[in-house]
């Protein structure tokens, strides 16, 4: 890897201020595995408080809206949770485009949103089930980046991309190791074609599932840059054992 393996917490609708001690111990952690970047997205409740509590470790935010300010009830402008604290946001996750309906179009315009802001983004993307059976799987994939991913000077380094085989997720059925670096060779050519070389450096990070006793299989598919995790983030204990096996993967790759 020419970067350090990212790891991404995503604690999802999880978390009152109780949760604060996993940021702490989740923080010292990550203190003594430098190899690695660590980063979770509380939810907007937290963002600053977790801030306060954690030092190294980056804190983001969940989504943000794609206007600056206005009549939205309910809703959070990237201005507004950079100022709370949070360096980056995630765009475009499955449960979002599913139970939001939001379009490529809309997680663009969330992404630059972000940009505009000064925030760094994570942009998710993902088949469903019905679209990989149907052999649709790398048009979908490729269609989400098209229409997703921000443009304008400089934005490649802000990006990260997720990959979410959402038809694995409560399914029953797992990819394989080749599922995975097929994917993520097909979106690392998709980035490439988008941003040139600047493409080649731009993280995609692997969002399935991930738990301790997978980490290390999963994290070692081709093309893999590290991991966007979901309930194994929500406690320091599981959460380490993910990032102990990226930074030894990252060493792997090294010797």
């Amino acid at each position: 890897m020419t970067t350090r393996p990212y790891i991404v917490g995503n604690w999802k609708m999880h978390g009152t201020r109780a949760m604060l001690a996993e940021a702490r111990a989740i923080d010292r952690a990550a203190e003594r595995l430098l190899k690695v970047e660590v980063a979770i997205a509380p939810p907007f409740t937290l963002i600053h408080a977790t801030r306060k509590e954690a030092n190294l470790i980056g804190i983001g935010a969940q989504d943000v809206h794609a206007a600056d300010g206005g009549a939205h009830t309910g809703d959070i402008s990237a201005a507004m949770a950079k100022d709370a604290g949070a360096g980056f946001t995630i765009v475009g996750h499955s449960e979002r485009r599913a139970d939001h309906k939001e379009t490529n179009a809309l997680v663009k315009e969330k992404a630059e949103a972000a940009i505009a802001a000064g925030m760094n983004v994570i942009v998710c993307v993902g088949e469903t089930e019905a679209e990989r059976d149907s052999g649709k799987a790398e048009a979908v994939v490729a269609n989400q980046l098209s229409g997703s991913l921000p443009e304008g000077e400089g934005v490649a380094e802000k990006i990260t991309v997720a990959y979410e085989p959402v038809w694995a997720i409560g399914t029953g059925r797992t990819p394989t190791v080749d599922d995975i670096g097929t994917m993520h060779r097909h979106i690392r050519e998709k980035l490439v074609a988008t941003f040139g070389e600047e493409g080649e450096a731009i993280r995609i990070l692997y969002g399935g599932s991930v738990k301790p006793d997978n980490a290390a299989e999963l994290l070692a598919a081709d093309e893999v840059g590290g991991a966007l995790v979901g309930g194994a983030s929500l406690t320091a204990e599981s959460f380490l054992g993910i990032i102990i096996a990226a930074a030894a993967e990252d060493q792997d790759d090294k010797s």
